[in-house]
């Protein structure tokens, strides 16, 4: 199971080091062997939160984000994207700006590229800030949730759930907010509009996922089975495909899986902001961080793909909650850095810090009704 699922972490892990070593020497592989264990650390988090997103989708699905969502991550989010956005940002043309990044000593307007990503971070932190900041609402409005792991405070928040549009409201009380006070005087219609895009991303991509999943492919599996039913009383003999998980749910398929992967991807570049512009920290060679980061981002899609196979979100049930509570705290943190410097550590440290008190509170909950973490972990990983 760990071979199958950790399998091409391992082999990207063995290439990548090797690589760096033959281009850069010792030196190299040191660097890129920490950005990759900084990139773990920072998104351990991540890899909760995206396991409670992919257990709703189908095997195919599953597979697209270890392939497809995994180039996406590297190539898309720890290189393209960042240069996209000092593009946009500085004003520069796409050519000014690789030639920038790969020349780490050379600078436009007296600024080096770590410059100039520095100077974008505003619009970065609050266009990931308002999403992470939406998510983390949703789930504390919530008022359909099964179990409760801060008990009064989930409860209270879950009544105030009725009212629909609360998480956006607040989200834009927060942004105003953020834009005049904390903003730096010259970025307060950055950070507005920056912010604005990322309750866009949310909404556009949650909503249609919900959509489709609601009214879709979901829709369609139940109007196909009214129809079998009508045929099986008739006499008929069909043949059901599968469409439900090892644990009963119905999984999503088509359209609904489609936007749920895009969902996980932008979800996926909040939480790789603080990681890419902490990397610069450490080198400012856009190769290395690169590839340092993409080993990275290949072992949290192994751990969530995990996850998901073992059943470990059932069995431990607050892990989800722990993943959501430091989703608010990255998206607060997120907010703040617009105007203060908060190291990385602190990011990893804060995440890591509500999955492992989450997880000692399941471990006490499964002791106390008697559950036995595993057992329905092997019929899952077998069925996946």
């Amino acid at each position: 199971m760990v071979i199958r699922t950790f399998g091409w972490s391992f082999a990207v892990t063995a290439v990548g080091l090797a690589v760096a070593a033959y281009f850069w020497g010792a030196t190299g592989f040191g660097i890129v062997l920490i950005l990759s264990i900084l990139e773990i650390s920072l998104s351990f988090d991540n890899a909760v939160v995206n396991a409670t997103i992919l257990k709703k989708m189908n095997a195919f699905w599953q597979k697209m984000f270890l392939t497809v969502g995994i180039l996406i991550a590297v190539f898309g989010m720890r290189l393209v994207f960042p240069l996209l956005i000092v593009c946009l940002t500085a004003g520069m043309s796409p050519t000014d700006v690789v030639d920038l990044a790969f020349h780490e000593d050379k600078m436009i307007d007296g600024m080096t590229y770590a410059n100039h990503l520095d100077e974008a971070h505003p619009a970065i932190a609050a266009f990931g800030g308002m999403f992470l900041l939406m998510i983390f609402l949703d789930f504390m409005f919530d008022e359909e949730r099964e179990h409760h792991w801060v008990g009064p405070l989930e409860r209270f928040t879950g009544k105030l759930g009725k009212l629909d549009v609360l998480s956006t409201l607040i989200a834009l009380i927060v942004l105003v907010v953020t834009a005049q006070t904390i903003a730096p005087a010259h970025k307060e219609g950055t950070v507005m509009v920056a912010g604005v895009l990322g309750l866009i991303a949310y909404l556009g991509v949650g909503g249609l996922s919900d959509y489709f999943e609601t009214h879709g492919t979901l829709g369609e599996i139940n109007a196909a089975e009214d129809d079998e039913d009508d045929e099986a009383e008739e006499g008929a003999a069909v043949a059901r495909p599968a469409r439900s998980g090892p644990n009963g749910a119905q999984l999503a398929a088509g359209k609904a899986a489609f936007f749920l992967f895009l969902y996980l991807e932008v979800l996926d570049a909040s939480f790789s902001f603080d990681g890419v512009v902490g990397a610069f920290a450490i080198t400012q060679d856009l190769l290395m961080i690169t590839l340092g980061l993409g080993i990275g981002a290949m072992y949290i899609r192994s751990l969530t793909v995990y996850l998901v196979r073992q059943g470990t979100l059932d069995d431990y049930v607050y892990l989800e909650h722990g993943a959501m509570y430091a989703i608010g705290a990255l998206a607060s943190i997120l907010i703040l850095s617009i105007k203060w410097e908060i190291h990385e550590v602190i990011t990893g440290v804060v995440g890591v810090g509500f999955i492992g008190v989450a997880l000692i509170s399941s471990i006490m909950r499964n002791k106390r009704i008697g559950h036995v973490p595993g057992q329905n972990g092997e019929a899952k990983a077998e069925a996946a």
